[in-house]
């Protein structure tokens, strides 16, 4: 009898040392001590207990070969427990494991086909190994549970990418109807009004992303473009410059700024960020170049635009445009009528077949016709 109270006392007093062992591993997991956490886990006697647990504190450091291993473990010693599968499956797909993470969840569907985030899960797992039936994945948990916003926002994404405006309406508008500040929805809403050339809605729903703290380079770039389409340039330099505040040295947004200001006779400042992107830029540059001329000319700035247009036709020779801007330039710089007429003459030899030599030799012929009478004055 004293033996058997002894062998009983012996039991309780392990028991509780191990659920001792296992409060503290707990506690120090909680505090963020993972590595100690790990040794206390590992003197636990019913390992499969806790080889989740240990896998998870293996997360939190680092190491995923050694969290793989204890997961392993876990589900191979509690097969029938199916919370650590699904954090097996997300795990895995974290770690890029997809294959692995698919036979996982296509168990775990499997097992509970009612469970909307099996299939979600599986869908994600799917995409990423370019599994075309993940959208099936996707409406599964979205027929399962008609509020999952993370599936409609596949969906939806998946309808717009098709060019299926109606249906990607259709789910958005679903999705907002039990989240009305969805943060990824309103942005397809505001993608599919932009798509649509239905530029004001698509500003509403841009906006109503800036008013939810949504701040982003695309963000601002869209509105910009939206304002563009209702030639409200004022609004649409704003978005743009804000949009630069992302990414300083995009010399294709710097120009477009300085093209705006064209738009509105800034000229000042749209030679100062055309001649901007133009300092970035590292690619044949022709056009902006010519735009640059453009824009110095309209203020009268024609040395400068001069040079702004040899560059244009040193960039591309052949670029008639380029080379007739310079040719008109240089025209109206030149006092002198023989100057004159040879910047004309000179685009002539240059493109004897152009058809814009019907131009330019009118205003040969003008020049020279004013060179007479001007002459033809001083000998009176």
């Amino acid at each position: 009898m004293v033996r058997l109270t002894l062998i009983f006392l012996l039991i309780i007093f392990k028991t509780e040392a191990q659920t001792s062992v296992l409060n503290v591993a707990d506690s120090l997991f909680a505090h963020g001590n993972y590595s100690k956490a790990i040794v206390q886990y590992n003197r636990h006697d019913n390992q499969p207990e806790v080889y989740h647990k240990i896998a998870k504190a293996y997360i939190a450091i680092g190491n995923y070969d050694e969290a793989l291993i204890n997961y392993e473990k876990g589900v191979e010693t509690n097969p029938e427990n199916t919370l650590l599968k699904y954090d097996f499956g997300k795990f895995l797909y974290r770690t890029k494991n997809f294959k692995k993470a698919s036979e996982v969840f296509n168990k775990l569907v499997y097992t509970d086909y009612k469970n909307p985030n099996f299939h979600y899960e599986l869908g994600l797992t799917l995409e990423q190994l370019k599994d075309s039936t993940a959208q099936n994945r996707f409406y599964s948990a979205f027929q399962l549970d008609s509020t999952h916003q993370k599936a409609i926002f596949k969906i939806a994404k998946y309808h717009l990418k098709k060019g299926h405006n109606k249906l990607a309406d259709k789910y958005i508008n679903t999705g907002l109807s039990s989240y009305k500040n969805n943060k990824e929805l309103i942005s397809l809403k505001a993608q599919n009004y932009y798509v649509r050339q239905q530029y004001e809605n698509a500003i509403i729903w841009f906006e109503k992303l800036l008013e939810l703290g949504e701040s982003s380079e695309f963000i601002h770039e869209k509105l910009s473009l939206c304002y563009v389409q209702l030639y409200e340039y004022k609004k649409a330099i704003t978005h743009r410059k804000l949009a630069l505040q992302f990414n300083p040295n995009d010399a294709t947004a710097i120009y477009v700024v300085g093209t705006y200001y064209e738009k509105l006779d800034d000229f000042r400042s749209a030679e100062e960020y055309i001649s901007k992107a133009l300092s970035i830029l590292d690619q044949p540059l022709d056009a902006e170049y010519m735009k640059l001329g453009t824009v110095l000319n309209h203020q009268k700035k024609y040395k400068e635009g001069i040079t702004a247009l040899k560059k244009a036709v040193r960039e591309n020779p052949t670029n008639e445009f380029s080379n007739l801007h310079l040719a008109i330039t240089l025209e109206t710089y030149y006092a002198d009528y023989d100057a004159k007429i040879n910047a004309l003459e000179d685009f002539t030899k240059k493109f004897p077949n152009s058809k814009l030599n019907s131009f330019i030799e009118d205003r040969i012929s003008k020049l020279k016709n004013e060179k007479f009478l001007k002459v033809d004055k001083k000998e009176d």
